[in-house]
């Protein structure tokens, strides 16, 4: 692995996007956030998150990313936004130039906790061993985040580096 690697770990939603950036050997370099305003036109909501994922982009230049891949309930109403959502995300990837891998929640588990059907407590626990911390501060979207970044780096799939 090649050292300053950094890896942008990406939880699409349109409500909320939770982001990491995991450098080598389990090290949080920084993680939360990009939020919209339900007030908003959908538009504004989706150009909130390409202008947010781009600034934290810019400002960490990662040089590989990891999605969780959505898969939707039967409610239409949350699936169309949300896959809208994610193309934003996969179209700013990119644009900047950044290779990106989707992950299902499954794998996601299982390169975490060694178990495909982890609970989040579970995850969690395994997070904080990897990674070092007492604890993980902040939104659940963020610390998921750090995980599809770990899973990212457990993988070795972060070696494509552009």
């Amino acid at each position: 692995m090649a050292s300053n690697q950094k890896i942008l770990g990406i939880d699409p939603g349109y409500d909320i996007v939770g982001w990491s950036i995991l450098n080598d050997n389990f090290k949080v370099e920084n993680y939360g956030v990009i939020k919209t305003s339900p007030g908003e036109e959908f538009d504004e909501r989706l150009l909130s998150i390409h202008r947010g994922l781009n600034n934290i982009i810019e400002e960490f230049k990662p040089n590989c990313a990891a999605v969780e891949k959505v898969f939707f309930q039967k409610n239409v109403k949350t699936a169309i936004p949300v896959a809208k959502a994610v193309g934003v995300i996969l179209l700013t990837l990119k644009l900047k130039g950044i290779v990106y891998t989707e992950y299902s929640p499954t794998e996601i588990k299982h390169s975490v906790t060694g178990y495909g059907r982890a609970t989040k407590d579970q995850i969690y626990f395994m997070m904080k061993k990897l990674l070092k911390l007492d604890s993980i501060e902040g939104p659940d979207d963020a610390a998921d985040a750090l995980a599809i970044a770990i899973c990212h780096q457990i993988s070795g799939k972060n070696l494509s580096l552009k």
